[in-house]
């Protein structure tokens, strides 16, 4: 399942796109806050966040460059609706996409044989103690991304209608430039980012916000497996991005630097100071909007996103990700 953000034309008398799907926001508020301690088991209509976009839209006249984007494991794609909104506005098409099975729910626009609208995830603790499990989730998350890139070719060879029959918006598939496409993810989508972008040439660039780049090592101090994105670096532009508040900061970094090491100074790092792992979802303009109301504390909101203040961090994480695909798309590096 993927929701595509894009510059849009008229849109007057079109509905706003919810952020959460109502069977998703369902699930959400059951489940995420035993996965994401301090997260407010009552008190939140998570079905309620309306979004900047217009369902239906007609795309604007022109030919856009596109970004596909991969959630963090076991979140939904509406939680990276606000970077994906901004680099919308700034003139891409942005594919957010769910990766069923792994986030906590996907609603499917309808039932099929053996399956229900709404599937849950399959995860009962963390994917990446397990090098197997882990493996398989990076994977097929990679597999995911390619799958929507050919999925979006057919769009541009002329294909009318989305897999349940609906007709896409005026003007679509002539709005997609896939000779650049981009890739950007967060935690496990950030390590399929770059790994889908080392094993598919169609990807120009790729960001990975706070992704591990190896498997979970077995004795404290030691590397882990790499994975052959950080054994064998890459040859195109690759931005890692991570905060000084993850706890797992000093065995991301031994593999961040293994593809530093052998990608010939394509790749670029930076991190964000005060913040927390979830700080690069929209996890960072409502964390501090919950503990402003008195649904959440300040310790719960320093372990999601840090004692960053969301002017300071939501511009922040936009702007990174936004020059970083500008300076690949016009060519500064």
């Amino acid at each position: 399942m993927v929701s595509v953000i894009y510059p849009a034309g008229e849109v007057r008398g079109l509905p706003l796109a919810r952020q959460f799907s109502p069977g998703v926001a369902g699930v959400f508020g059951q489940v995420m806050p035993l996965v994401r301690p301090g997260l407010p088991r009552v008190g939140v209509d998570w079905a309620g966040t309306a979004t900047h976009a217009h369902v239906g839209a007609p795309v604007l006249g022109g030919r856009w460059p596109v970004l596909v984007y991969s959630p963090g494991g076991g979140d939904p794609r509406g939680l990276g609706t606000c970077v994906a909104e901004e680099l919308a506005s700034w003139g891409w098409v942005v594919v957010c996409v769910d990766h069923p099975g792994d986030a906590v729910a996907v609603e499917f626009p309808v039932e099929r044989v053996g399956r229900g609208r709404v599937r849950t995830t399959v995860f009962r603790g963390d994917p990446r103690a397990d090098a197997g499990v882990f493996r398989t989730m990076v994977g097929t998350r990679v597999a995911d991304v390619r799958f929507v890139l050919d999925e979006l070719g057919s769009f541009v060879a002329g294909r009318g209608a989305d897999a349940a029959g609906r007709a896409v918006p005026r003007g679509f598939g002539r709005a997609l430039d896939l000779r650049r496409v981009g890739v950007y993810g967060h935690s496990a989508g950030g390590t399929a980012a770059a790994q889908a972008m080392y094993e598919d040439r169609r990807i120009g660039a790729a960001v990975n916000w706070e992704g591990f780049l190896d498997q979970a090592p077995r004795a404290s101090g030691r590397l882990g497996e790499l994975l052959p994105v950080a054994r064998c670096g890459v040859d195109r532009p690759l931005l890692l991005v991570g905060t000084d508040g993850f706890a797992g900061r000093e065995e991301l970094g031994q593999s961040w630097s293994a593809v530093r090491a052998h990608s010939g100074g394509r790749v670029r790092q930076r991190r964000f100071a005060d913040a927390a792992h979830w700080v690069f979802t929209d996890y960072g303009a409502m964390v501090p909007q919950l503990q402003a109301v008195g649904l959440m504390s300040a310790e719960a909101r320093r372990g999601l996103v840090g004692s960053v203040a969301p002017e300071v961090s939501v511009p922040g994480v936009r702007r990174s990700v936004r020059r970083f695909f500008e300076g690949w798309r016009l060519g500064w590096w």
